[in-house]
């Protein structure tokens, strides 16, 4: 039996740089947080691990005077996420990383350590890097981790006071990249070694080496960039527009609820005054329940039955809005957001026009955008059917959902 197979993968991602060589005139401030198609560089840099099955936990080293990370803690929403103080030097933040661990990570789990500062990681990437860790050992050879790296395909200069005084032999070079993986114990043991020398190693790799520990290279995209001066932003939204930015969902809902007794109807989370109430297991929102729908619909993820059953009794005379920030949570951990969302009510009474904008503030919050992201309409069916005798109502949303850096 392979006795690397069953052991966690967890995450440890160094985010309390200062980014002393990124200046850019969209923001001051760290690079980490700089804007990125929507989200920040760490939000994308998150993006792929938060996707990853595999990866039970995500520690971020943050600086002490971090005040930007509540804002993409609350944005991306995730289990997955906690943090740590991070230290004067990178090995030091992975360090607190490693000891925010102790307790959940056994000796022998993997744990991967990604840049802040690189937000292209492809998903197939990560996976083929915890695919070779994963190799028997007669495969996989003599190794204690797995490093992400590119080969120099350029011509190499050496250089002294800004001239080229030599050609370097580019073969066997490779261009080191992140994640890079090692079991926990020895990672912890090669960085304590380092932190306690003294000695600024540039990657994980390095303090494995010191220790006499050996990393299998992996093969990864070139474009795994990492974020380093404000060009770098340019080139990032560029590889991200043409690979992530393209994972578009459109998804449909439909809900109905027939009238019964009461006093008013919920619609959008709004309490809206009438003759009679709606018969249903919960507070019957007609519109949130087709939203949900059409949510579910584009993840693939089945219906709003499945998730939330009216023969469960914790969701009788539930506040359906509990149910949209459920979905909306499962949809930016399948690294999705909304981009817009159009609900149509029909009804012949209530009258909903003058709510509609309280509606779609509500909905708005509850998935995180703008709420001009969300149109609310009705129309009547001119007195046919159910709806037009006035026995119920109903709604149909329709939502179009693209790639978020969170998941």
């Amino acid at each position: 039996m392979n006795a690397r197979r069953g052991r966690r993968v967890w995450a440890v991602v160094p985010a309390a740089g200062r980014g002393a060589r990124f200046e850019s005139a969209q923001m001051q401030g760290p690079k980490q947080y700089a804007p990125l198609l929507g989200a920040t560089v760490l939000e994308w840099s998150l993006a792929a691990l938060l996707r990853d099955s595999r990866v039970e936990g995500i520690v971020v080293a943050l600086a002490a005077d971090d005040t930007r990370w509540p804002a993409v803690a609350a944005s991306l929403s995730h289990r997955k996420l906690q943090t740590a103080l991070g230290g004067a030097s990178r090995q030091e933040s992975v360090m607190n990383g490693l000891k925010a661990l102790e307790g959940k990570a056994r000796a022998e789990d993997w744990i991967l350590v990604h840049d802040a500062a690189r937000p292209c990681l492809s998903s197939a990437d990560l996976s083929a890097l915890l695919d070779a860790v994963e190799l028997p050992a007669d495969d996989a050879g003599a190794v204690d981790g797995a490093v992400l790296a590119s080969p120099i395909v350029d011509t190499v200069k050496r250089e002294r006071g800004g001239v080229a005084v030599d050609t370097v032999d580019r073969e066997g070079l490779w261009r080191a990249l992140t994640p890079q993986v090692f079991g926990y114990a020895r990672l912890k043991r090669a960085l304590e070694e380092v932190v306690q020398s003294g000695i600024a190693v540039t990657d994980e790799a390095q303090a494995m080496q010191r220790q006499g520990f050996s990393a299998r290279l992996v093969r990864g995209s070139p474009f795994n960039i990492k974020v380093t001066t404000a060009a770098d932003l340019a080139l990032a939204e560029a590889v991200l527009k043409s690979t992530e930015a393209s994972r578009m969902r459109i998804g449909q809902g439909f809900d109905v609820h027939a009238f019964g007794a009461g006093d008013h109807v919920v619609l959008g989370g709004v309490r809206i005054d009438h003759s009679q109430g709606v018969v249903a297991h919960s507070d019957g929102d007609v519109v949130i329940h087709a939203l949900c729908d059409a949510l579910l619909g584009a993840l693939g993820a089945g219906d709003i039955g499945r998730h939330f059953p009216d023969s469960d009794p914790r969701y009788r005379g539930a506040d359906s809005r509990v149910f949209l920030r459920e979905v909306t949570a499962r949809m930016r951990a399948a690294g999705l957001m909304l981009v817009n969302a159009d609900i149509t009510v029909l009804a012949e009474a209530p009258r909903v026009a003058k709510h509609a904008q309280a509606m779609a503030e509500n909905l708005a919050a509850d998935l995180g955008v703008a709420s001009q992201h969300i149109n609310i309409k009705a129309t009547t069916t001119e007195r046919l059917g159910f709806i037009g005798r006035g026995e119920g109502l109903a709604a149909s949303a329709a939502v179009l959902l693209d790639v978020h850096a969170g998941q």
